[in-house]
């Protein structure tokens, strides 16, 4: 089988944002290559895709210019694991970390998730996915639910596991999503619950996080609101600085709402519920 491999050099910033944005418009998957001034971002899309309308789409739910682009085509190939010299361990805050499975992690007290870049988004290496990571080690005491909207690769609800939480969900609209998310939790012996939106069962949590876009975090709104506990508390990422005053100002009917950290462009926005 052939791909269709899309190759655009940004600004950092701009390469993190389009690279959440291919994900989420349909891409199968996207690596970066930081350099000198600019990153290099190359995504896989199915072979009939087309190029110029996923990179424009992806564009403007990123809110940047529609940059130029190659296409080519490229042989079917394991492709994650040709660039596998990319990714190793990430610290994510006192004791998380996340390992490639190649790699020999870190002894205890380190809290270790096993997972390597696939085909779903969040490997750890993307400033809004540690952002979340890094609340959640200071948030989680042990005995939580926590449910995670647009799991990708599940490394939310996973870690989430791994520092202790007891009831695990896990949402996203890509069945291979919840897919990879559950081949995931069996590598890490976590338990939990996949489910498209709109399946999963009635129930509030005390935590629920989204790492998505900002133009759907604010129309999910209500149901985030609705599935979050008075008390608990919801974790935003996805979001540039600049658009995290829009999203907090969506949420602040039924949560109070901060940015609770910035990492780069990106920030987290954390509300919660009254």
């Amino acid at each position: 089988m052939a791909w269709l491999s899309i190759t655009v050099e940004l600004e950092p910033a701009h390469a993190e944002a389009l690279s959440e944005a291919l994900i989420e418009a349909g891409a199968d998957s996207v690596a970066l290559e930081p350099g000198a001034a600019l990153t290099r971002l190359t995504a896989l899309a199915a072979r009939d895709a087309d190029a110029a309308r996923l990179v424009a789409s992806a564009a403007a739910s990123a809110g940047i210019a529609s940059p130029e682009f190659r296409a080519a085509r490229v042989e079917d190939e394991d492709w994650v694991r040709r660039s596998q010299a990319q990714f190793g361990p990430m610290r994510c805050g006192e004791r998380l970390w996340i390992v490639p499975s190649w790699h020999t992690p870190p002894a205890p007290p380190a809290l270790v998730v096993r997972l390597d870049p696939g085909l779903a988004f969040g490997t750890g290496s993307h400033p809004s996915t540690r952002l979340i990571l890094n609340s959640l080690e200071r948030r989680i005491r042990g005995g939580e639910r926590v449910l995670d909207y647009g799991c990708g690769s599940g490394i939310l609800a996973i870690a989430a596991g791994r520092l202790g939480a007891a009831e695990l969900a896990a949402l996203d609209i890509d069945p291979q999503a919840l897919e990879v998310t559950r081949a995931n939790a069996r590598a890490n012996g976590v338990e939990l619950t996949t489910a498209l939106p709109g399946e999963l069962g009635p129930g509030r949590y005390d935590l629920v996080l989204a790492n998505i876009l900002a133009a759907p975090l604010v129309e999910l709104a209500p149901e985030l609101a609705r599935r979050t506990r008075p008390g608990g508390c919801v974790l935003l990422s996805g979001i540039l600085s600049s658009q995290a005053e829009e999203v907090s100002a969506a949420y602040r009917t039924n949560f109070a709402c901060s940015i609770a950290a910035l990492e780069g462009e990106w920030a987290l926005v954390e509300g919660l519920r009254r």
